[in-house]
């Protein structure tokens, strides 16, 4: 027998150290040749580290969330004969991913779920998939005996919501079949309006800080320390935008159906060539500003595993159905975990929206080396004073919006950032012009 040392290869130029974000294998497996042993994540990619030869791992290095240096020893493998060390060629295999995760295997939900917990005493055929649903049946609170909690029958989700919640199942009456769901604790709940919901406190959890997330918050943090940000809030008349959207939802042609996100970007995009210090990147170690002939967009969107931006190129070109199709290729790319490096990088430009839950008002963070970020927030009907066509006023109903931009106050001034969000405000409440 040898002892085979796997050193991690030189997996990407100008590369010094990966992290360690997941192992495959731990000492004492066994492990065939190509087998997987570890993810690693590097500023452009996360690598899934694969074994040049077959044995029974002896020891690996640190434990995830570590950083280990290029050429460094990775995992010793024990093996049959006479072999040297180092990586062997192919051992990794790029994943197509910047700062992304690793699919993600779902967890199960209500409704999908093969196994359910059964009483103690119950056949066979009442261990059925549970179909979520909510309850209409008299609510029955009174305590039940120490017998009826052993043949308490719900679901795993049920019970689990139960747990958090602090509810003695034993004291919730079930519906007429004898499984406890969730319109049963929502009917207790009701019913017992004393009754503190959450006052089990759920015990302590510590989460080690890794992988995409470590990389989110190691960026955020250098965005905040060396960019001095300065915000600006406007709000904008959305009522004549959001007919004008529903008209061409309307037209009934093959197209896929607008957001106000899509028509939003056009009219970002149609303004940012009178304001190229905000279509910019700024590389402040050499002291260069790069202003941007292109918008290549980058789109803040949450995944499983956090934020993540991908970018859609050269968005000034595209019209709002083009812009509206590849907003939903690359959020569903992002969220998969397929994304490729390139679609996650080289953003001059950056929107943050929060949809529905967008708040009257948000500071969003700079995508640095962008100098500048725009947020729309929530839609609000509102009444406002209007004229009335006779030199008089009237009060309507109105949809309102406010939006948001952040901006680095060493290459953007104030004046210049207020100019540019009244520009686009004068498209979004003359939508018209978004499609002139």
């Amino acid at each position: 027998m040898a002892l085979y040392t796997f050193r991690l290869p030189d997996i990407g130029e100008g590369i010094a150290e990966a992290e360690i974000v997941a192992w495959h294998v731990q000492p004492g497996d066994t492990v065939g040749e190509d087998s997987p042993l570890a993810d690693m994540m590097t500023d452009k990619a996360t690598v899934e580290m694969e074994s040049p030869v077959a044995g029974r791992v002896v020891s690996i290095a640190g434990e995830v969330g570590d950083r280990i240096p290029i050429g460094s020893m990775l995992v010793e493998i024990e093996v049959a004969g006479e072999v040297g060390e180092g990586a062997s060629t192919g051992s990794a295999r790029t994943e197509p991913e910047h700062d992304e995760p690793a699919p993600v295997r779902p967890e199960p939900v209500e409704g999908r779920l093969p196994d359910v917990e059964v009483a103690q005493g119950a056949s066979t055929s009442s261990a059925r998939t549970e179909t979520r649903q909510e309850e209409t049946a008299p609510v029955r609170a009174e305590p039940a005996t120490g017998h009826q909690s052993a043949r308490v029958l719900a679901s795993p989700a049920v019970r689990q919501r139960a747990r958090e919640l602090g509810i003695d199942l034993a004291q919730v009456r079930p519906s007429q079949d004898g499984r406890l769901r969730h319109g049963d604790l929502d009917q207790f709940l009701a019913y017992n309006r004393s009754y503190a919901p959450g006052a089990a406190a759920r015990a302590d959890e510590q989460v080690k800080v890794i992988g995409l997330r470590r990389r989110i918050a190691e960026n955020m943090a250098a965005s905040k320390r060396a960019i001095p940000h300065f915000s600006y809030v406007e709000e904008c008349d959305v009522t004549a935008l959001e007919e004008l959207r529903a008209q061409l939802n309307a037209g009934g042609l093959d197209r896929p159906r607008l957001t106000m996100l899509p028509l939003l970007i056009v009219a970002i995009c149609r303004t940012l060539p009178q304001f190229p210090m905000l279509n910019a990147r700024y590389d402040d170690e050499a002291g260069v500003v790069t202003r941007h002939g292109a918008v290549h967009l980058g789109m803040a969107t949450q995944t499983p595993a956090g934020l993540m931006v991908p970018v859609i190129r050269n968005a000034q070109a595209m019209n709002p159905w083009a812009l509206a199709r590849e907003i939903a290729r690359l959020a569903d790319a992002a969220r998969n975990g397929t994304a490729k490096p390139d679609e996650l990088s080289g953003s001059t430009f950056t929107i943050t929206s929060l949809g529905p839950l967008g708040g009257v008002a948000t500071t969003p963070v700079i995508n640095r080396p962008e100098v500048a970020i725009i947020g729309p927030n929530r839609i609000v009907e509102r009444p406002m004073f209007m004229p009335d066509g006779l030199g008089g006023e009237r009060i309507a109903k109105r949809k309102l919006m406010n939006i948001s931009i952040s901006c680095d106050h060493r290459v953007v001034d104030g004046w210049d950032a207020a100019s540019f969000v009244q520009a686009v405000k004068k498209l979004i409440e003359t939508p018209a012009l978004i499609l002139a």
